[in-house]
C-alpha cells in the first residue's frame, strides 16, 4: 500500500477533549470519569476500550420532552482512547463552554460532556408568529459541545454593531443563550422567485454573543410541538 496515498487521512495528535478530524468528523479523547453523551448512531470508530449505553436513566428522564415520537436520541459513551462521531457527512462544529449557555437545534447536537447540564426548552417568542413553539436544547457549564451543520455555517458575533441579527429559524443551528431575542414577520424573499409564497418569520438577535446558521432551510426534522 502506498502509504503517502493515505497519510493526510490518518489521525493527528490530540490537541484537545474535542477537535474536528476534517470538516465531517468530530474526534473525542475519552478518559475514564469523563463520560459523553453523542447522537444514538453516530460512532464511526474508535480506538481503545470505549462502551455505550443506549438510553440512560438522564435521557430517559427528559425523553418525553424530546417530542419527536422517537424516543430518546441519546447515547452515553465510557472508557479510554480516541472516539470518532459523524452524521451522514454534515459539517462538525466545535465549542468549549467557559460557564457559559448555549441553545442548540437538537437535530443539530452531536455531542457533549456528560458533566455539563442540559434540558429541553421551549424558544420564547415564536409561539404567536409561527403558531406553535420552537424547542431547543439548553446546554451549560464548562465543557465541551459538538454541533452539526448541513454545509458550512456562519458564526455571526451579534456584539460587534449595534445592528440586530436576523435568522431564519429554519437555518438556525445555535445561539448564546444571553442573547436578546424577538420574532419578526416578514414576506419571503423566496415567494419571489418560485419557492414558495406568503410570510416568513425570523429570529432577531442582539447583545454579547454568536450565532450559528448553516446553509439549509429544511425543517424537516426540528423538534416541534406535536397536538
Amino acid at each position: 500500500m502506498d502509504q503517502q496515498m493515505i497519510m493526510g487521512c490518518a489521525p493527528s495528535p490530540v490537541a484537545a477533549r474535542m477537535e474536528n478530524h476534517g470538516a465531517s468528523m468530530l474526534k473525542v479523547a475519552m478518559q475514564s470519569g469523563q463520560d459523553l453523551f453523542a447522537r444514538t448512531g453516530s460512532m464511526v470508530a474508535y480506538e481503545g476500550f470505549v462502551s455505550y449505553e443506549p438510553n440512560p436513566p438522564a435521557v430517559r428522564q427528559m425523553a418525553s420532552q424530546w417530542l419527536t415520537g422517537e424516543g430518546a436520541p441519546l447515547m452515553k459513551c465510557s472508557g479510554d482512547g480516541l472516539l470518532y462521531l459523524a452524521d451522514y457527512g454534515a459539517d462538525v462544529v466545535c465549542v468549549n463552554l467557559n460557564n457559559e449557555s448555549l441553545s442548540v437545534n437538537g437535530t443539530n447536537l452531536l455531542a457533549f460532556d456528560a458533566h455539563l447540564q442540559w434540558g429541553v426548552q421551549r424558544v420564547k417568542g415564536m409561539a404567536k408568529f409561527a403558531g406553535q413553539g420552537l424547542f431547543n436544547v439548553g446546554v451549560s457549564g464548562t465543557g465541551w459541545v459538538a454541533m452539526t451543520s448541513r454545509g458550512t455555517p456562519i458564526v455571526v458575533d451579534c456584539g460587534r454593531g449595534e445592528d440586530e441579527t436576523y435568522v431564519d429559524p429554519d437555518a438556525l443551528v445555535a445561539w448564546s443563550s444571553g442573547l436578546k431575542m424577538k420574532g419578526k414577520r416578514s414576506f419571503k424573499a423566496s415567494s419571489m422567485i418560485g419557492r414558495g409564497s406568503g410570510e416568513a418569520y425570523q429570529l432577531g438577535f442582539s447583545g454579547q454573543g454568536f450565532v450559528v446558521v448553516q446553509p439549509s432551510e429544511d425543517s424537516t426534522d426540528r423538534l416541534r410541538a406535536r397536538g
